[in-house]
């Protein structure tokens, strides 16, 4: 067929819009996509047959080029993986999962209107940290509650509410840097307070604290270093001991936990984690921590402490623009009533679940596993093996979990491959890791539920 008519048979835009086709499309996705993607493939059709080649332009044929081209471009970027990489609480995959209240109370809340600002029982304009307030206070065992955006937020607030135009002493050692390159001295910078630094990168005294408060000092601040770990010859200050000379030097002391862990993980081993209502107890003035790592909620920066510098620091500017949406709000709420009850909540909360599962349960998912695959891919080959775990999220430094993986082979196919294949499933990712040529499936991050997802995607990536 000539060229010049397979040019004419091409059909127009608004040929292919009016079709039955087109009709259907119109109904269930928006027009500006529909018509995107026609011109597109008119336009690609058009280029083959101006490069010589004869592909069939009838209507009928480009539909189905057509129709995969809309369900792409309107494909939702933000989907759900699966996690097979054994980093329980892993940033670049969205932290910590919710749990099954979480997500009902969302909904609940979403769907309509709520009393996010208004007191029901006054019938006046409300408070939205009135409905969170309560419940840290009574967890904590703090006088008063704010909650913004996240934890970096949460410094940034503080430290401007504060300590602007004034001087914050930290140790050397506790200048950490978070995901992102989000650094403790830029934070400082931007609040506008004056970063004193004492003691030196592995060693600080109470000496080195208190030769260095003066006229200037608006506080003194810990850092937990919850995502690192200095070992060796080290010496630092204890809470305790830098709350008693704030005391003493009437300077309020402000503790950045970063993690923000309500549950005691020294029965399972893990010892260097400080529990948020014992820090409080401690007699700290402001405590900060994240939402989303083992407090096992939504992204969120909390901010307890002394009534007087909370309520400061609410009335602050900047708290509004990092104050938290009502989605938010009813995640944390939703999570934060899990964890009234320490027991139920090691159960209920996903991050502590997973975290705190026993090697046999994990051992036992690893075999399913293997044994799913043993039996429906023909071309692989898997073994268990022992192997560790990490909390990850800048959580539980140095701390390492004892796991069961899943090592994958395909003859035929390299572990480079594999991964990628799964990684770009049609149905769902699968976000594995590499080493020495196989493909690692930690079952710690794999729930029960995802077994079969998870043999699916296998089985169409390399079958």
């Amino acid at each position: 067929m000539e060229q010049k008519e397979l040019l004419r048979k091409l059909p127009s835009v608004d040929e292919v819009l009016k079709s039955p086709h087109g009709l259907k499309w119109l109904k269930s996705y928006p027009r500006k996509y529909i018509l995107r993607a026609i011109r597109d493939i008119i336009a690609f059709k058009r280029g083959e047959v101006l490069e010589g080649f004869t592909p069939d332009v009838n209507l009928n044929a480009i539909s189905g080029n057509i129709e995969i081209k809309i369900k792409k471009l309107i494909e939702r970027r933000l989907k759900p993986v699966i996690n097979a990489t054994g980093v329980v609480i892993h940033t670049n995959l969205g932290r910590a999962p919710l749990p099954p209240e979480v997500l009902n109370n969302i909904m609940d809340v979403a769907m309509g209107y709520s009393n996010l600002e208004y007191n029901i029982k006054e019938g006046r304009r409300g408070e939205r940290y009135d409905h969170i307030r309560w419940i840290l206070k009574d967890i904590t065992g703090a006088e008063d509650a704010v909650v913004v955006n996240n934890n970096t937020a949460a410094v940034l607030l503080c430290l401007s509410a504060i300590a602007k135009g004034r001087e914050v002493i930290v140790s050397r050692g506790e200048l950490i840097e978070i995901g992102g390159a989000f650094r403790i001295p830029d934070v400082m910078l931007q609040s506008g307070a004056l970063l004193k630094e004492v003691g030196t990168t592995n060693k600080t005294n109470s000496g080195d604290y208190e030769d260095a408060v003066g006229e200037q000092t608006a506080l003194l601040l810990k850092v937990h270093q919850s995502n690192y770990k200095v070992i060796g010859f080290t010496e630092d200050v204890s809470v305790g001991e830098l709350v008693r000379l704030g005391k003493r030097k009437e300077v309020p002391v402000m503790f950045d936990l970063g993690s923000g862990c309500f549950t005691d993980l020294r029965p399972y081993g893990i010892y260097d984690e400080p529990v948020v209502h014992e820090v409080v107890g401690k007699g700290v003035d402001i405590v900060t921590f994240s939402g989303d790592k083992l407090l096992g909620g939504p992204q969120a920066g909390i901010i307890v402490g002394r009534k007087k510098l909370i309520e400061r620091i609410a009335k602050h500017p900047l708290t509004r623009a990092v104050r938290i949406d009502k989605l938010t709000l009813a995640a944390l709420e939703a999570t934060l009533l899990c964890h009234a009850d320490p027991e139920k909540a090691r159960e209920k909360i996903p991050v502590l679940k997973t975290l705190l599962q026993g090697d046999e349960v994990i051992k036992r998912r690893a075999r399913k596993i293997q044994l799913l695959i043993k039996r429906d891919v023909r071309n692989a080959l898997v073994s268990i093996e022992k192997d560790e775990s990490q909390a990850g999220g800048g959580s539980l430094p140095g701390v390492y979990l004892p796991t069961y993986v899943v090592r994958l082979k395909v003859e035929g196919m390299s572990a480079l491959l594999v991964e990628q294949r799964l990684r770009r499933g049609a149905a769902i990712a699968v976000i594995t890791r590499i080493r020495a040529g196989s493909v690692i499936i930690d079952a710690r991050t794999i729930r029960d539920s995802e077994v079969k997802p998870l043999l699916k995607a296998i089985k169409e990536a390399i079958c």
